[in-house]
């Protein structure tokens, strides 16, 4: 699929934490990933070097890894594909998709193998993880009984809420929430599967879900990245090493930030950290180093 789009030409529709998104056409549209940083509903305005890369590339992977378990939206991440003007290209590379345009769902298909974040917030105080009550002394980190489907709402500003599998099914339909749990957790069994077979526990991820126009439910957005999911994985020595954005979650509540007030600057030694961490996720993710990804991108 040969392309000319001029990203000068398109119309912006919006833009997100870490995304733009523009019109391609009447069935497509371009997706740019950024190198920005976001926690606790802040980004920050210090890049976090290659980053936009790591997760554009690494939904590229996961989405050609899943297509036997649902069709998803992308359609080509090659930017020589995409653009006219090879400067444009080589500005944008490995950060741009062209997709198929989607009615978006405004749920977050969110998977929870292991106890950590909000679950292991709501688990020490009420014992339960979305209405689903656990065993009595789990610690943070422990493996889940099986892995548990919890929705959350999509708020356009503040928070996701935390929901029900019940309340989501009163609100989009029994068997749609059925058919978006059924599908969230086989992407997770299969994610988790060969994650493990790497060393990488995939501890929880949020998976977003569109319908094209011909009514065909696809996989969107971005898929088993450090901003959508938790990794970790386990050292030599025992230490249990975070692979994603817990390492500036620590740092900030280090910093005495935890979302209230002014947010500290984040200094070189962190944004290079954090884009050390990011594109190693992706050699071990892919067993391919970040360069050699983007070689391929033209």
């Amino acid at each position: 699929m040969r392309q000319t789009l001029s990203l000068s030409s398109l119309r912006r529709l919006y833009t997100g934490k870490v995304r733009e998104v523009y019109e391609a056409g009447d069935e497509t549209l371009l997706l740019v990933t950024s190198n920005r940083i976001s926690a606790y509903d802040v980004v920050f305005p210090e890049p976090i070097p290659h980053k936009g890369e790591v997760l554009n590339l690494l939904s590229a992977h996961w989405f050609e890894q899943t297509r036997p378990l649902i069709a998803n939206h992308l359609l080509a991440t090659r930017t020589a594909d995409i653009f006219a003007e090879e400067a444009e290209a080589a500005e944008l590379r490995g950060r741009c998709a062209l997709v198929r345009r989607t009615t978006p769902i405004r749920y977050e298909c969110v998977v929870r193998g292991y106890l950590d974040g909000s679950a292991w917030r709501e688990y020490e105080q009420s014992g339960e993880v979305a209405g689903n009550k656990l065993p009595g002394g789990l610690k943070r980190y422990d493996r889940l009984p099986e892995p548990l489907f919890t929705p959350a709402t999509k708020a356009e500003t503040g928070h996701d809420e935390n929901i029900t599998v019940a309340r989501m099914a009163s609100e989009f339909g029994t068997e749609e929430t059925r058919r978006l749990q059924e599908a969230s957790l086989a992407l997770y069994g299969f994610a988790h599967e060969r994650l493990a077979a790497r060393g990488i526990a995939l501890l929880d991820t949020k998976f977003e879900f569109g319908t094209a126009k011909d009514g065909a439910l696809l996989l969107i957005d971005e898929v088993l990245t450090p901003d959508s999911s938790r990794y970790r994985m386990t050292a030599d020595g025992g230490e249990a090493l975070a692979l994603d954005k817990q390492f500036l979650r620590d740092w900030l509540a280090s910093q005495g930030f935890a979302g209230d007030g002014t947010p500290p600057a984040l200094p070189p030694d962190v944004t290079a950290e954090l884009g050390r961490r990011y594109a190693h996720i992706f050699n071990l993710i892919t067993g391919e180093s970040l360069e050699n990804a983007l070689a391929r991108m033209g």
